[in-house]
């Protein structure tokens, strides 16, 4: 495969000799170009890191090594929340992230993310290839200087790891918890303080005492960060969480610098990779959960039904607040209510019919 000069590359070679070159210009390797990916999880951590470590192959693989990409863990070249801002000025190449993150730049990137009582995994993917999504995430992505694209889906999470058992919605007043996004705005109605810490620091902040309580991934990174060894109620459903799209977000100019086979080959990549992780996390997280109740003597709880339901009531508020925040975020708001809509009335047909189809099994 030929590589075309960029505007970039060219730029990024003028002006060498000063001393001047641009940080945003991928590296030129041998026989290709090497990218610059800034992650905010540690590096080959399960599930997130790999996955990370995983696009990259796809995309060396792809183009028989000649478009590369090398994944920095968090805090390697700058601290988790800052990739975007690393990206955006040049710093890196793509990020590797989650979209609500960004929410302080603009209340819109949540929907990219996962949105609480929201859409599941697949219907999610649906929306941003089918639904009118990916052309939105494009437009706010280019206001802050980045592509988007959406690589990795955790599927439904848990509700939540906590210090003493949570009975009634009254047990959450006072309490410092890290739930991030529109989920911890809802937490915030019950009375509880989210905060928001990166993945790397949530064990010693909930064995401290500095939070008394927190919501991360599911039970095969849970188990990973040990969070049994500081907690011992563990809460389901993650009615926040359905399904947790994250992504990577590249450089604008450096997606623009790419010629159009690599352009794709990141694309392809990436829906592949959305696809794989979301398997492999329906299928560790079960033996996970396991091990941390058999192993670990974690209790099980389901999430008292008073707070369910009050949950349930504030969601549409907190998504209506949030979607009037910005232009950005109700235009996006206003796709989304439409899209889930619609998947609702497609969701009903497909759940008689799995209703069915268990009946079916259950009789053999």
């Amino acid at each position: 495969m030929s590589f075309k000069v960029t505007r970039r590359k060219f730029f990024k070679t003028a002006t060498a000799a000063t001393g001047a070159a641009a940080l945003a210009a991928p590296a030129l390797a041998q026989g290709g170009t090497e990218l610059k990916m800034l992650t905010c999880w540690p590096k080959n951590f399960p599930g997130l890191g790999t996955s990370a470590e995983r696009f990259a192959k796809r995309v060396s693989d792809a183009s028989e090594g000649k478009l590369r990409i090398k994944v920095y863990g968090a805090g390697e070249i700058v601290a988790p929340f800052e990739v975007l801002d690393a990206v955006a000025s040049g710093a890196g190449d793509l990020t590797h992230d989650t979209p609500y993150y960004w929410f302080g730049k603009d209340p819109a990137f949540v929907y990219f993310a996962v949105v609480p009582f929201g859409l599941t995994a697949d219907e999610h993917f649906t929306w941003l290839k089918f639904g009118g999504g990916q052309e939105l995430w494009d437009e706010l992505g280019a206001a802050h200087g980045v592509k988007p694209l959406a690589n990795l889906n955790t599927g439904a999470q848990m509700g939540g790891w906590f210090k003493n058992p949570i009975e009634t919605a009254a047990d959450l007043q006072g309490l410092r918890v890290r739930y991030p996004g529109l989920g911890g705005q809802m937490l915030s109605r019950l009375g509880a303080t989210p905060v928001n810490i990166p993945g790397g620091e949530l064990f010693t902040a909930l064995q401290s005492g500095t939070i008394d309580g927190l919501e991360w991934i599911a039970p095969w990174n849970d188990l990973a960060f040990g969070f049994h060894r500081a907690a011992k109620h563990y809460y389901y459903p993650g009615f926040h969480e359905m399904g947790h799209t994250l992504s990577s977000h590249v450089n604008a100019e450096v997606w623009a610098g790419l010629s159009d086979t690599e352009r794709a080959i990141m694309q392809d990549a990436a829906d592949a990779e959305y696809v794989t992780s979301l398997a492999e996390y329906n299928a560790r997280n079960l033996d996970a959960l396991n091990t941390l109740v058999n192993d670990h003597d974690v209790q099980l709880h389901e999430w008292p039904s008073d707070i369910v339901q009050e949950m349930q009531r504030i969601a549409p508020e907190v998504l209506a607040e949030s979607a009037a925040k910005s232009p950005m975020a109700t235009k996006v708001h206003e796709s989304w209510i439409a899209f889930r809509e619609n998947q609702r009335q497609w969701g009903e047909i497909g759940d008689y019919a799995n209703a069915r189809l268990k009946q079916g099994r259950e009789a053999q």
